[in-house]
């Protein structure tokens, strides 16, 4: 099992910045990669940015690119994401999910951290 906790969200204007940070602690010799969703209200939950673990191969959605920056710290097993010229759209809840060596999809979630983006 693994367990992961996200913090840094909140209220910022647009034009701002925040940056999330993703703890996770358990069974984390075995992550392959680490990733942030975000699920905006009546809206599918959709991949932002993610980032391998061994090798630190990066991918962002398009609509975050050049605005975004995901990062990781190895030995704490953390991984951030640094959200500059945020836009009202990209108010979510942001999920930190972590997937494992040998597996086909991140099996595990954190609870959700609110960012909203005031116009």
């Amino acid at each position: 099992q693994v367990q992961l906790v996200e913090s840094g969200g909140g209220l910022v204007q647009a034009g701002g910045s925040l940056r999330l940070s993703c703890a996770a602690s358990g069974r984390t010799a075995s992550t392959y990669a680490m990733a942030w969703f975000r699920q905006a209200p009546g809206k599918e939950r959709e991949i932002v940015a993610s980032i391998r673990w061994p090798g630190g191969h990066t991918y962002y959605a398009e609509s975050v690119k050049g605005r975004f920056s995901i990062s990781r710290e190895l030995r704490k097993y953390t991984v951030y994401l640094q959200m500059n010229s945020l836009k009202p759209e990209d108010a979510a809840v942001y999920y930190c999910a972590t997937q494992v060596v040998g597996g086909s999809t991140y099996n595990y979630w954190g609870q959700g951290t609110q960012v909203n983006v005031s116009s």
